[in-house]
């Protein structure tokens, strides 16, 4: 019986090395198989070859979007923007979590480089015999098999683009809301002066028939129209005034500050867009647009996640080692002094009875990233719509400020031809108040026009994504 045991540990012995390479072997392409990465798919995005709002014969060079605003020809504004984007606190916001984004970006791969940890216990045996203080170093070191490694970064780089782009659309938000309630605010403060102009000569306007009544030139029914033409002319100038109020606190907010400065409260002149037309129309200017930026980024996240997943699926192999140091600190027979022990070896964590959830896991990833691919689509559609759109509105409120524009020509050669005749003594003064009210509503038209026609270019270069990227660098970490 001796003998035969020996026999067989000869055997056993005698057979594990001729079978150690095969199993090595098999191992190895084991983890060849699971060390393909999740395939990040091709992003394709559906751009129109020419945009069907565009003006004809729009040439397609390569996009610039920076200082946009500045064809509105309006150096408060400028210099506006440049305040908004180093005071606005949405910016900050998003440059902060942008800063997180990049340090964690940066240790993508530190969960797989070699890990030590040293720790302290106190143990007691189970007989209570004695108890000992034990101290020592743990060591581990998992390999970034199957994928890992890669998919690791791809996580990590996804968020990080993703907080780069929250940055971008902040700035693109902010860009275009200052830009919004500055030709808001003029323009108001203009509609403000015309309509004080028109309840002004409304109210000579009734003088005068009020006059006319007590001559008994004009019937009461005049007057009484006078009087309410009078007061809505009053009800309508309180809308500008409130808009004034209402854009100069946004754009106290959108800069940073709690008071609005108190020159914006002066008038000034109207940013106009003048003769500017839209002669460049790429359509690779919708890959700046935050939107599609983040949907792509949602991918490569998306990407990461299937092939952490399917890594997961395969057995977590390591390194690991040990280093432990006791001393018995109590016994109830006899103390001992300190002793060592140092050890080392493969880890090896092989999913059993979780391993059907793991692979569920791994299949809902794939459909995440397949919902990711769509919605990048979705963002370039949603793109190239609002692009047409504002494009389309652009050109039609070109031929509108046009229109507007002639007929306040036409209104000013009429009123020129009323003072004339009034000179000539042929006509009243209350002709010339009428002549004045539609004059100063034809102005207030032209008002209307450029104000539709610059919001309409800011909500253009808006859906383009257009924003400056700044010269100075983002607003300044709070400590």
């Amino acid at each position: 019986m001796f003998q035969r045991r020996n026999n067989m540990q000869l055997t056993t012995s005698d057979v594990v090395p001729r079978r150690l390479p095969w199993l090595a072997a098999g191992l190895f392409a084991s983890a060849l198989a699971g060390c393909s990465v999740a395939p990040l798919p091709e992003l394709k995005p559906p751009l129109p070859d020419a945009w069907r709002n565009a003006p004809a014969g729009v040439a397609p060079p390569s996009a610039d979007l920076r200082g946009w605003w500045q064809a509105l020809g309006d150096p408060e504004l400028d210099a506006l923007i440049d305040r908004a984007l180093q005071g606005n606190l949405d910016v900050a916001q998003a440059a902060e979590r942008m800063r997180a984004a990049r340090l964690l970006n940066r240790h993508a791969h530190d969960p797989y480089l070699p890990s030590l940890h040293g720790r302290t216990n106190d143990v007691i045996d189970p007989d209570t015999t004695a108890a000992y203080f034990v101290a020592g170093f743990d060591a581990l070191w998992e390999l970034p098999l199957f994928g890992a490694w890669q998919s690791a970064k791809r996580v990590a780089q996804g968020q990080f683009d993703s907080a780069n782009v929250a940055v971008r659309g902040a700035q693109v938000t902010l860009v275009a809301e200052v830009s919004r309630r500055w030709i808001e605010l003029r323009s108001a403060q203009q509609q403000a002066q015309l309509l004080t102009a028109v309840r002004d000569a409304q109210q000579e306007k009734l003088r005068l028939l009020q006059v006319r009544q007590q001559l008994q030139l004009v019937s009461p029914t005049e007057v009484a129209q006078a009087q309410a033409e009078l007061a809505r002319a009053q009800v309508a100038l309180t809308e500008p005034l409130q808009a004034i109020n209402s854009n100069v606190q946004q754009l106290a907010v959108l800069l940073g500050q709690s008071e609005p400065d108190p020159q914006w409260l002066q008038p000034g002149a109207q940013p106009r867009l003048g003769d500017w037309q839209l002669t460049t129309a790429p359509a690779d200017m919708l890959r700046a647009r935050p939107e599609i930026a983040a949907a792509e980024a949602d991918v490569l996240r998306a990407a990461g996640e299937l092939g952490m997943s399917r890594a997961d699926i395969y057995p977590h192999i390591g390194i690991g080692a040990s280093l432990q140091w006791s001393a018995n600190i109590a016994s109830n027979y006899r103390a001992h002094t300190g002793e060592a022990i140092f050890s080392y070896g493969p880890i090896i964590d092989i999913p059993l009875f979780d391993w059907g959830q793991r692979v569920a896991n791994a299949h809902a990833k794939d459909h995440e990233l397949r919902a990711a691919v769509l919605a990048y689509r979705q963002a370039v559609l949603v793109g190239v719509a609002e692009a047409e759109t504002a494009m389309g509105d652009l050109e039609q409120l070109r031929g509108r400020e046009t229109a507007t524009q002639q007929a306040l020509d036409a209104v000013k050669t009429s009123m020129s031809a009323v003072r004339k005749r009034t000179e000539l003594k042929l006509s009243s003064n209350l002709d010339v108040q009428d002549s004045l009210i539609e004059g100063h509503k034809a102005e207030l038209e032209v008002v209307n026009a450029i104000a539709a026609r610059d919001l309409a270019y800011v909500a253009l270069y808006k859906a383009l994504g257009g924003a400056p990227v700044p010269t100075p660098p983002l607003p300044r970490s709070v400590d």
